[in-house]
């Protein structure tokens, strides 16, 4: 298999992967495993068209680096839905949203350290606090905001890669222990369950979103126009560019362009926070965004509550909410592991009367809550 030229050579057990037979050669390795670590890697701080940039793989003695912008990575398909493998994530939800859009995986047989972590009530769940916690690593921070689409990688880059995965086969065996002296383990393998059910949105951008930046609303309605205006400009730069919006032109940014409104790329120079290379290429771009705005009628405002829950919902939904965060406080965990305040709201909005109706919870929840929820429900 071949060797990144940024890996040590006497550090044998990291391998590169990015060519169609080391890929083959890692499947067929993967594939005989009943535990594997898995962590991905993306540039959703670098690019507008998020993407997958590297996906990790531990097994007892080996760590795996697998380059998908090199190689098809579709053949993985078949070891993250082969249901006799158990994958073991840490926060996988990110990564199940992510490989889901690139690729269309299906996933089987989850173990999440950090969903654990927190059915187990332990204080801190992040990856690197339990890292330095268990064995005495600490991971570099710099490398959450890297841009994992460079190419090559650099050698602390890698590093930092590798050991996202390298310790979760043994974590998991200390969390397995403690979930089962507590006989947590269906209540566990409900939590996974649900996870691997998650499905991405499509990015679709809605103009009127401009609403939902901090403070438009405090705007006067012909700033509003403007902000609206230059909320679509800052959008097709960033398509245009493929870079985040917020790389473009931050939202405080907008704020101070709709209140003050330039007229020349002078007055422009003058907005804290505009960098020189948009004042260079789209500086004449943005006037016009204003100018359309000052044209423009002002927008209508937006009502976010369409789906506002009736009153009765929402009595409900607060009764339900302080029971559950009682019984959270009595173990010790936080309230959204006994039950998110979604499916909360989706109980309130339903307001079912016995426990066949009570389809929200998992079997688990339903046997261990049910009966309590429903007696809350009904003496409210």
């Amino acid at each position: 298999m071949s060797q990144s030229p940024n890996i040590p050579r006497s550090n044998h057990n990291i391998k590169w992967i990015d060519t169609p037979s080391d890929l083959d050669s890692l499947i067929a390795v993967l594939s005989g495993q009943p535990l594997v670590a898995v962590d991905t890697e993306s540039d959703s701080l670098y690019s507008y068209y998020e993407k997958v940039c590297l996906i990790q793989f531990s097994i007892p003695g080996t760590d795996y680096l697998v380059d998908p912008l090199a190689v098809d990575v579709a053949g993985l398909a078949e070891v993250f839905a082969n249901p006799h493998i158990q994958k073991v994530f840490h926060a996988a939800e990110y990564d199940f949203l992510s490989l889901k859009r690139d690729y269309g995986f299906s996933f089987a047989n989850l173990f999440d350290t950090m969903v654990a972590a927190r059915i187990l009530g332990w204080a801190r769940y992040g990856l690197g606090p339990l890292l330095h916690e268990h064995f005495a690593v600490t991971l570099d921070k710099r490398f959450q905001r890297y841009n994992w689409g460079l190419r090559p990688l650099s050698r602390q880059a890698l590093d930092y890669a590798h050991l996202d995965t390298h310790y979760l086969l043994r974590l998991r065996e200390i969390q397995l222990d403690e979930i089962r002296r507590l006989n947590r383990e269906q209540e566990s393998a409900e939590a996974f369950e649900r996870l691997t059910q998650v499905e991405p949105s499509p990015r679709q951008f809605d103009p009127d979103d401009f609403w939902r930046i901090k403070y438009a609303r405090d705007l006067k309605p012909q700033q509003q126009a403007v902000l609206k205006e230059l909320f679509i400009l800052r959008e097709e730069i960033a398509r245009r560019l493929d870079r985040p919006p917020f790389k473009v032109m931050t939202n405080k940014v907008l704020i101070e362009l709709a209140r003050f409104q330039p007229k020349t790329v002078d007055q422009l120079r003058e907005t804290k926070g505009l960098g020189s290379k948009l004042l260079q290429y789209n500086g004449q771009d943005v006037l016009h965004a204003i100018q359309a705005g000052q044209d423009a009628e002002p927008p209508l405002p937006v009502n976010n509550h369409n789906h506002r829950p009736d009153n009765s919902t929402l009595v409900r939904y607060e009764i339900l909410r302080q029971w559950r965060n009682d019984v959270a406080a009595r173990r010790g965990v936080e309230p959204d592991v006994i039950i998110t305040n979604q499916t909360l709201m989706d109980i309130a909005r339903s307001n079912p009367k016995n426990l066949r109706s009570l389809t929200q919870l998992g079997d688990w929840q339903r046997q261990t809550y049910g009966k309590s929820l429903l007696k809350v429900l009904k003496n409210r």
